[in-house]
């Protein structure tokens, strides 16, 4: 593995146990920004080869017309639409690829038919000044309690900008800029290994970030919200009128996640504490559990969480396919695997995470790799591990920028392909191939919007 380790404190300093490293020196911090780094920590400069370019923090612009059809308001043209491969992988050339790869590598020995089309690398995303200058902030002022299960001192944006373990990383992930608030429509299906297709959810969202409110002047506080989110299932019929809504806060265990229900059978709203962890994902056919959300969401609390390193990696980058309506769900869903006609990969620099189950706790994954971009951390994808450390599911995020002049920019990192290489089942949680379907910066809703009481209120059947 072509590791980069000239930026952080080796990991192996976290592997000490009950051991939070707090944040780095100002002497250390003042690497970022600079000649080398960017703000949140990423090497500005390109890969040796020139396959990963430079970050210029140029971004995309809006084009004329964004938004402006009442009928399909976050339809995101693809900038990137006249690109063709630079190459493609298969199964017959795999293994002089296998340094990229890693677990993906399986998917080709379990799926021969399977393909991955390898577009040049563009760094698109961007952050609005206040992101920055929090990020700045944080360096030398946030930090991880209680194990790394709570943030202290940390103001709205990337927690961590020089890492000095797993858990920080993924603190950084979990904690990414998404927007302050953002909304729209997606889909989720489950394809059976027959190939048949089922749509398990269309669902109206809204999510929100506390962590990110431009006003505030304070730190977080243990009770902040780094994610709210809503849903608002509209089918298939049988579940229409559903609503969802979790909390998830900076402090992980001493306030934890919450949990609402809405079932119009019931007639009531629930608190749903089993809405987290490795529960089977409702939008997941038994191909995801909860915390594959998003590739990893949720409490960091049942792992040991160790920093490999870095390394360059295929992932998922630039999805504007299916994002600007080319590539309907009808043609995304196909028998094993989502069509590849529809996937763009492209070579980025990520952080390496393992997670190991800490003893006398349990989750159906034993061991989880993480590989999360450098620019944006929420890129990426999960390689996830049985009790036989067989590699079980894989989880890829489908990312996008927002356009710059979108409140400053952030990215889309909420879709999820789901592969369970054992059953041959997978899912597509969270796309956005129909036309009304996306998803988009939008005004920030009440905080008792994301209540129980108001779920109640809006009770329909």
């Amino acid at each position: 593995m072509n590791y980069v380790a000239k930026h952080f404190i080796p990991a192996a300093l976290a592997s000490l146990a009950g051991m939070s490293i707090a944040a780095v020196t100002a002497e250390e911090a003042k690497q970022l920004n600079g000649p080398t780094l960017t703000a949140w920590g990423a090497e500005k400069a390109a890969n040796k080869d020139g396959t990963i370019p430079p970050y210029t923090g140029e971004g995309i612009e809006a084009p004329a017309g964004y938004g402006s059809d009442p009928k399909d308001p976050h339809k995101r043209p693809d900038p990137f639409a006249n690109e063709k491969p630079l190459f493609s992988i298969t199964a017959q050339n795999a293994a002089q690829y296998a340094d990229k790869l890693d677990g993906m590598l399986e998917m080709f020995k379990v799926y021969p038919n399977f393909r991955m089309d390898v577009y040049p690398s563009h760094r698109t995303v961007v952050y609005p000044k206040y992101v920055l200058d929090n990020t700045l902030k944080n360096a030398t002022a946030c930090k991880g309690a209680d194990n790394d299960t709570r943030l202290e001192g940390c103001f709205g944006g990337f927690a961590f900008p020089i890492p000095q373990n797993g858990a920080q990383v993924m603190w950084n992930k979990l904690t990414a800029f998404r927007g302050y608030a953002w909304a729209g429509f997606s889909n989720s299906y489950v394809v059976a290994s027959n190939g048949s297709v089922s749509l398990v959810a269309g669902n109206r969202v809204w999510e929100q970030s506390q962590y990110y409110d431009s006003k505030a002047t304070a730190p977080a506080t243990a009770k902040t919200l780094y994610w709210s989110f809503r849903m608002n299932t509209e089918s298939p019929a049988r579940r229409a009128g559903e609503r969802l809504v979790l909390l998830d806060p900076l402090d992980v265990l001493n306030v934890g996640r919450r949990a609402y229900q809405y079932i119009p059978g019931q007639r009531r709203v629930k608190l749903a504490p089993d809405l987290a962890y490795d529960t089977p994902s409702p939008s997941g056919g038994g191909a995801a559990t909860i915390d594959d959300a998003s590739v990893f969401l949720g409490a960091v609390d049942r792992y040991d969480w160790k920093l490999v390193g870095k390394k360059e990696k295929l992932i998922m980058y630039n999805n504007f396919k299916l994002t600007d309506h080319t590539c309907p769900d009808a043609k995304l869903l196909t028998k094993n695997f989502a069509n590849p006609d529809c996937v763009r990969w492209e070579l980025h620099r990520v952080w390496v995470v393992e997670g190991k189950l800490k003893p006398g706790l349990r989750h159906v994954y034993p061991r989880r790799v993480f590989y999360w971009d450098e620019d944006a951390p929420g890129a990426g994808l999960s390689e996830n591990y049985d009790g036989a450390n067989k590699l079980y599911r894989v989880v890829s995020a489908l990312t996008w920028p927002y356009w710059k002049n979108e409140v400053g920019g952030g990215f889309a990192a909420d879709g999820t392909l789901n592969y369970d290489l054992q059953t041959g089942v997978w899912s597509a949680q969270g796309v956005y191939g129909e036309v009304g379907a996306g998803i988009g910066l939008s005004s920030p809703q009440p905080d008792n919007f994301f209540s129980p009481e108001v779920l109640a209120g809006e009770g329909i059947r």
